[in-house]
């Protein structure tokens, strides 16, 4: 192999030969290892070229190999051992390795451990409070120190190994053997010293967790108390609307957001606490209980005070709701008060006064309901605690006490004026009612009374066959008269009545206008028929007496029935009876108006001549009794 072709590879120094001898008078092969990773297949070539370099007679002597190992570490040098085993040729026959480096990073490793556990053990209270610090580390990993060692004791205790088959023979210095024990003796103070430095770092782990643990708790306990309770403090109203208790709301649920994340950092810390508690070390479980404590009456005290704040709001939305709808339902009420009705009928008089009764119901109800909410909202403001911690809400509260008294004290007089404006809308009502009714019964009244006119007309037709019965047809007329007119001065009063009505009500009249002139026109017809009725009886009575004396026998009187001026009475009243009987009624309009039928009135008029017949009669007896002589 020509040194031109692995010239890059040599100038690295993997390996060389420093010329020296050993005790059989082989050449020593040095193989320095650095902190860089060292490439096995480089140094691989670089050996086989300096192995080739000596003479056959050389070689035969054998070689000595140095592993300069401390600049590099043990599985390196490990891993370079075991290439020579595989690689070199049978005449190496000794390999040495330098382990300097173990002895120097282990006797380092032991001051800095046994400086840190002896700073441990004389309990600096400085120390223990102070936070963990990289000066307080050691500089190197005592595990792969450790580690390290006890692959150099093992590599020390098998060096010698014969090999069979014509093998090599590697054989330990005496130096290797001397450093058995040394290696030994550091090993037991590492583990010794590593030991204590692991429960040295417990406990400072655990301090130092603790320690983090306790700035949490004061972080949280901090803000809790500090912004928390100020945002808390800065709202203490509830609103004079819905829609300004809904903003409070909104507001009251950024604040409860921000809680939230610090509610969320006091459950985590307490599950660390707790698994501490668990842990079971005396000396921290005074500390962590009062941690514990102090970090859940902070929160259950905050939570309580958002939780007081949100019923709070909630309660004073539920008033300003119940306090909107009544009064709208109030001004709907009024607005149906201020509105001048003016109903058709009675019938629709009961509707409106029944609706206004269903409308003040409600209103009722409502201010009712206003009075349990605003009570309600009133307790809870008195029970109200003060989340200031000392501080004086009763300047705060007193605003809102004075704001729900004074919401249910306007709807109190609201209600109050609209029941009065009810009572007066039920009066004119009922006189409205009143005044349909005189209406109507004083048309009923003109009713009635047309209604005897035409029964006066139709059916008091008859004049009586005799004296005694038309007295008494006479008397009858009378007491239907009196009917007539009782029934006249009841339509009168009607009437009357619904002037003063409409005086109080300020208004007029429907029917008042007409049936007035209608009333005294039917009377007026009625009283000329009932007179004109009563002439004609008394006529039919003068000349049914006068008819009956003369056609009596009255021998005790026989001048009084032979004077002529008697029958020509007679006949002169029957004519003239005969004569009104055909005279129609004239009313005031010029409206004429008969007594029954035709066939009626010739009845009647055929009865008169039939006693005017009987009376002329007996005229002729008393003139010519030889008649009556001759005749019979």
């Amino acid at each position: 192999m020509e040194a031109s072709v692995i010239l890059p590879i040599l100038k690295k120094k993997l390996a060389f030969l420093s010329g020296g001898k050993d005790r059989r008078s082989g050449l020593i092969l040095t193989i320095p290892l650095c902190l860089e990773q060292t490439n096995m297949d480089e140094l691989s070539v670089t050996l086989d070229y300096l192995l080739s370099i000596p003479s056959e007679k050389c070689k035969a002597r054998g070689f000595t190999v140095i592993v300069d190992g401390r600049k590099s570490q043990w599985n390196v040098v490990k891993t370079v051992v075991v290439m020579l085993q595989n690689v070199v040729p049978a005449e190496v026959s000794l390999v040495c390795v330098v382990f300097e480096k173990f002895t120097k990073e282990s006797t380092s490793l032991l001051d800095e451990l046994a400086l840190i556990n002896n700073g441990s053990d004389k309990g600096n209270q400085q120390e223990k409070e102070r936070s963990v610090d990289l000066n307080f580390l050691p500089s190197v990993d005592p595990e792969t120190v450790l580690q390290t060692g006890h692959e150099l004791l093992s590599e020390l205790q098998q060096r010698r190994f014969n090999g069979s088959d014509g093998g090599v023979s590697w054989s330990p210095m005496d130096d290797e053997l001397l450093a058995q024990p040394q290696v030994m003796k550091l090993l037991d103070s590492l583990r010794e010293q590593y030991t204590r430095y692991q429960e040295v770092c417990r406990q400072r782990s655990k301090r130092t967790q603790l320690e983090e643990i306790q700035q949490k708790v004061m972080q949280v306990v901090n803000w809790l108390e500090g912004p928390g309770s100020e945002q808390l403090r800065a709202q203490w109203g509830i609103g004079d609307s819905i829609r300004a208790s809904q903003a409070l709301q909104q507001k009251h649920e950024e604040i409860e957001s921000q809680h939230s994340e610090w509610f969320a950092v006091y459950v985590e810390l307490n599950q660390q606490i707790a698994a501490l508690l668990n842990a079971g070390d005396e000396e921290d479980l005074v500390e962590l209980k009062s941690l514990q404590q102090q970090l859940s009456d902070v929160c259950y005290r905050q939570a309580s005070q958002l939780e007081f704040r949100q019923n709070l709001l909630q309660a004073a939305l539920e008033f300003h709701g119940v306090a909107q709808d009544l009064s709208q339902q109030l001004d709907g009420l009024l607005g149906m008060l201020c509105v001048d009705v003016a109903p058709a009928d009675g019938a629709s008089i009961q509707q409106t006064l029944k609706l206004l009764e269903e409308k003040l119901k409600s209103v009722d109800v409502g201010l009712q309901g206003l009075r349990e909410k605003g009570q309600g909202l009133l307790d809870q403001i008195s029970n109200q605690a003060s989340w200031a911690y000392g501080k004086d809400v009763t300047i705060e509260n007193k605003e809102n006490v004075d704001h729900i008294q004074g919401v249910m004290e306007d709807m109190q007089l609201r209600k109050q004026r609209c029941e009065d404006m009810v009572d007066v809308r039920r009066l004119k009502m009922l006189q409205m009612v009143q005044l349909f009714k005189c209406e109507e019964d004083a048309a009923q009244a003109v009713e009635w009374l047309s209604e005897l006119l035409d029964a006066l007309l139709k059916t008091h037709i008859r004049l009586g066959d005799d004296a005694q019965e038309t007295k008494v047809l006479l008397e009858k007329h009378r007491k239907f008269v009196d009917v007539a007119q009782s029934t006249y001065d009841y339509g009168r009063q009607l009437l009357q009545a619904t002037v003063v009505l409409c005086q109080s009500l300020r208004c007029t009249s429907r029917s008042s206008g007409d049936t007035l002139p209608r009333l005294n026109r039917v009377w007026k017809q009625f009283t000329i028929a009932s007179e004109e009725r009563v002439h004609r009886l008394e006529m039919a009575i003068a000349f049914h007496s006068n008819a009956e004396k003369i056609l009596q026998d009255c021998p005790e009187e026989p001048e009084a029935i032979n004077d002529e001026e008697q029958f020509d009475e007679i006949e002169a009243v029957g004519k003239s009876l005969l004569d009104r009987l055909t005279v129609p009624v004239v009313y005031p309009d010029g409206t004429e108006q008969y007594f029954g039928s035709p066939s009626d009135m010739a009845s009647t008029a055929e009865n008169i001549r039939d006693r005017m017949k009987l009376v002329n009669l007996k005229r002729q007896q008393l003139r010519h009794p030889e008649m009556v002589t001759t005749e019979s």
